[in-house]
Parts: structure tokens; sequence; C-alpha cells
């Protein structure tokens, strides 16, 4: 089974801003035998495919989908704020794939099912569950975008506490709720994803890693590794 999660960067892959707030609506066609690996980027997936409504939770490391190749139409989450909408904490699906049934009541799932298998545009279906649990679910965590936008300009941890008024332990609970790992990890996914544009724009890989925060070169090829299983210029040939 091949399960999409955020950002894949292989051919098939199109992508459009959502009406819910943050949100991007995704499509991803077959392109080829195998998929490109899902890289951590913050974010959660609503995901649907084949007649099954799936969840991406937040990924701390490479996903590599598996299985014969699929359509997939999905819903990313602006980070922080899927959580919300399943009624789950971020941390409870850390690096998992899950069917939707496992969150929700099986009845409402296959009601769900039944209404995107009927429509002409899965996606823009998806998105439209998407908004109205949305507004059912009520407004997200206020501290979640500033402390997103925050660590995406590469501020230092312990500065945002101090500048959103909350203790590192409180902005830590906060955070593996919404994001499913602390404030740190969240940093150095942010991190990761500056490199990764930096580096496809062309910049030089130590230009790359001092622009985006890493102490040098090496520190960015270490954490390049750790997350995504490859070298950096590996990953760079995939698309």
């Amino acid at each position: 089974m091949t399960v999409a999660g955020s950002t894949p960067s292989a051919g098939g892959y199109a992508e459009r801003p959502s009406r819910l707030p943050g949100a991007v609506v995704w499509t991803r066609r077959p392109a080829g035998p195998a998929g490109a690996p899902v890289l951590p980027d913050g974010c959660m997936d609503l995901l649907w495919s084949e007649g099954r409504l799936l969840v991406a939770g937040p990924d701390t490391r490479a996903h590599h989908p598996e299985g014969p190749a699929a359509e997939w139409a999905g819903v990313r989450f602006f980070p922080g704020t899927a959580p919300g909408f399943l009624g789950v904490p971020a941390r409870e699906l850390r690096d998992r794939r899950v069917e939707l049934a496992e969150l929700w009541p099986a009845p409402v799932v296959r009601r769900l099912c039944g209404r995107l298998a009927a429509a002409s545009d899965p996606a823009g279906a998806l998105e439209e569950l998407a908004l109205e649990r949305a507004a059912a679910a009520g407004p997200p965590d206020p501290l979640l975008r500033p402390l997103v936008a925050a660590l995406a300009a590469g501020r230092p941890v312990g500065a945002t506490a101090d500048e959103l008024g909350v203790s590192p332990r409180q902005l830590h609970r906060r955070s593996l709720a919404a994001f499913g790992y602390g404030p740190k990890m969240l940093a150095r996914v942010l991190r990761l994803r500056r490199a990764l544009a930096l580096a496809r724009s062309g910049v030089s890989f130590a230009a790359t890693a001092a622009r985006a925060g890493f102490a040098d070169q090496a520190h960015l090829a270490r954490d390049v590794r750790e997350f995504t299983g490859m070298p950096l210029g590996d990953l760079l040939s995939l698309g």
C-alpha cells in the first residue's frame, strides 16, 4: 500500500491553497514504480485513496511509500491544527498512518467514504469535509501560529517561549499535543525545510547551511541523513 503524507516531490503531484486557513489541498497520481520519500514538515494530512480515509501523523523521519502505485487526494493542515480537527492529540499519531475509523466511529467514516467515492472531485470533497469539521471544532490554540512563525524564521526556542509569555514546560506540553513532539524537534524540522528550499533553489550546500541556521555544512549533512536516511545530493536528485 502506498501511503502519502506531506510534500511529495515526485512527478504527478499537484497542490493548491485550501479555503481552510493555512491548509493545502493536494493530489498525487502514479508517476513511476516507487514513490518519493515523504519528508517531515510539522504537518498532518487527511488522506483519501481507493475507498479509504486515513490520517498521516506528524513525521520525525522520512516515510517511504510501499506497495503498488495509487492515486491519492489529501488535505495538509497548517502545523498544529489537525488535532483539533481529529479530536486526537498529535503525539498519539507520531510517525503513524492510521485508518480514520480507528479515531472516529465506524458508521461516521463509512458515510464519509461513501460521500467521497461519489464525488467527481475527491480532493474538493475532502476539503469540504475538512471545512465542516474545522467549523465544528472551534478555533485552534492561539499560540500555534506565532510559535510556528517564530521557529520557521529561525528564532531560538527559549527566546520564543519568552516572547509568547509561556514557560518552557508549558510550551513543551502544548507542542506535544499540537505537533506530536516538542518545540526543539519542531524547530529542527522547520530548519530542515528551510535548508531544502535553499538547496533546491541552487544555493551551495555551505551557504545553505549558514543561511538555514546550521553550525556548518557537516551539521546540515548529519541532520539530512538523520531525517531522510540519505545524503543531501541524493535527496535533491529525486526532484
